[in-house]
């Protein structure tokens, strides 16, 4: 599905360049929520220019309009233009970025931060691009399924039974979930398992367990609740 479509060499004397802004792009309207090797990379691109061209996303999620027939374009940060994520990568031994955008990840407290998320061929990392520093990297072998509602909110949680889970919200939800799913079949040989339900649980943190609950609203009515994404009310419970 995915095959190399260039390849970019590290060089020591590319000057620095800022993190990847968020203000005035797709990562703002992902979610509104206020309460609880060989030195180089190569990016993995579409062998046919994936569209997000199904409607309902695998027959279950409903599709906004704005993502039919959207193009996967896989790094939609310029991953090599960034010297600090190129080192993390390198440092790691990953040499294949299968994508990269900015996110909202969700706290075991509650509280919503933006990310930088990177798919390679071998592991899921999370950067703090305010720090420019690797918060966590998950092998994808550990993941276990991804879940998401049947609605056409931004959510999607990524479960990891030997660690807590992650809540992330992004525009591009289902290119991730094509690529994970992939990834994973390459990298462990195994299918991951993609859940649809308006309401799941995730470990929030080692010691606690929390559960999304997606209702559809009107629009008018949607700016009392919680979270608000294509008419969907979002809550986020502690179980």
């Amino acid at each position: 599905m995915f095959k190399s479509q260039r390849r970019v060499q590290i060089d020591d004397a590319q000057s620095e360049s800022r993190p990847p802004k968020f203000d005035g792009d797709d990562s703002q309207d992902a979610a509104r929520y206020d309460g609880d090797g060989d030195g180089a990379v190569r990016l993995r691109l579409s062998e046919r220019n994936l569209t997000e061209d199904q409607e309902p996303f695998m027959g279950v999620k409903v599709r906004r309009k704005t993502s039919f027939h959207r193009e996967y374009r896989g790094d939609y940060i310029d991953v090599p233009s960034h010297p600090y994520l190129m080192k993390i990568l390198q440092k790691q031994g990953d040499n294949q970025v299968l994508f990269a955008d900015k996110v909202l990840k969700f706290t075991g407290s509650g509280k919503m931060k933006r990310r930088i998320l990177l798919i390679t061929d071998f592991a899921i990392y999370v950067v703090d691009p305010e720090t420019d520093s690797l918060k966590r990297r998950i092998a994808l072998a550990a993941v276990d399924k991804m879940c998401l509602s049947e609605l056409s909110d931004n959510f999607f949680a990524i479960i990891i039974p030997t660690e807590y889970d992650l809540l992330m919200a992004s525009t591009r939800k289902t290119e991730i979930v094509t690529v994970l799913v992939e990834a994973t079949k390459n990298a462990a040989n195994y299918e991951l398992e993609v859940a649809f339900s308006n309401s799941f649980e995730y470990h929030a943190g080692a010691e606690f367990v929390k559960e999304v609950q997606f209702e559809e609203v009107e629009a008018a009515e949607a700016f009392n609740f919680v979270q608000i994404s294509g008419g969907v009310k979002t809550r986020i419970v502690r179980k």
